[in-house]
């Protein structure tokens, strides 16, 4: 049983917030592309395999991050006592763990089209990599924003096998808001990582964090609106975009306080409502 509760606490199966964040954007995309004319068999199908794919990569993804961050992870309070860090798991086991969670995700991955089981594998270089970027650049956000909306180009070409302007358009965005949300989290650590070493957008931007996030979510917003005018969307999507804009500027950015680590974590966390909503505004797009 205790090896169980260790498992859960690496893998952060008890903080969905990661693995919904890597969720949306899969839904977004394969929500984008479908056909609802046609049975909805398939499509929710492939939503519950996004969401098990959701789930088992972003477990893998968390024990080879502590794996390669345990000498700095050491040295940070929040994440001193982490499994890996702590001596508790030790790494060949966490990297089994990681091996069997990644043959669960391939199995998941097979049932879809071909090209879309290659895009995918593509991608996996930088998945596992990233969690190296904040040795050597400001800017590791970027690449978590360009791994963890790859789901979005996925769940269109798991329809259409191709690619196209419109998923690359809000996949754009989406990095955006990736962003945005993880430098607000990267300030409950500002203190440590400034002391180890650790390079971040938080670090970069930290005198002028609201003008920063203020330009992310701007860039989310037009690729709502530019994806919405090249998928003909009606007028009552882009007046439901109205939602998200609302919760990015007058919740997110006019209550963000980089001196406040609860604040900070609360409204990281408020973005898993917000991939909802945006999810909507998409299904609005489609159906009116």
């Amino acid at each position: 049983m205790n090896q169980l509760n260790l498992f859960i606490e690496l893998t952060r199966l008890k903080k969905p917030i990661g693995y919904l964040l890597l969720f949306w954007p899969c839904a977004w995309g394969l929500t984008l592309i479908y056909d609802f004319a046609g049975s909805l068999n398939i499509y929710f199908y492939y939503l519950l395999l996004f969401f098990l794919g959701s789930v088992l990569m972003r477990s893998a993804g968390c024990i080879v991050n502590d794996i390669l961050d345990r000498k700095f992870d050491k040295k940070v309070k929040r994440t001193k006592n982490r499994p890996i860090a702590s001596g508790k798991i030790k790494v060949q086991t966490g990297l089994l763990y990681a091996f069997i969670l990644c043959l669960l995700a391939f199995l998941v991955l097979i049932n879809f089209n071909y090209f879309t089981i290659i895009i995918a594998l593509a991608s996996m270089p930088l998945a596992f990599t990233y969690p190296l970027m904040k040795r050597f650049t400001y800017w590791p956000q970027l690449f978590l924003g360009i791994t963890f909306n790859y789901g979005l180009i996925l769940g269109w070409t798991s329809i259409s096998e191709q690619l196209g302007i419109v998923p690359i358009i809000f996949y754009l965005g989406a990095i955006f808001w990736t962003l945005g949300y993880d430098t607000i989290y990267g300030f409950q650590d500002i203190k440590d990582d400034e002391i180890i070493g650790v390079k971040s957008t938080s670090i970069k931007f930290k005198g002028t964090a609201k003008i920063f996030l203020i330009l992310c979510y701007l860039s989310l917003i037009s690729s709502l609106v530019i994806g919405g005018l090249v998928m003909n969307f009606n007028l009552i999507y882009f007046l439901s975009i109205a939602i998200p804009t609302i919760h990015l500027f007058f919740y997110q950015i006019n209550n963000f306080d980089s001196k406040n680590s609860a604040s900070c974590l609360k409204i990281f966390k408020s973005n898993n409502y917000l991939g909802i909503i945006i999810f909507f505004n998409i299904l609005v797009g489609r159906f009116f």
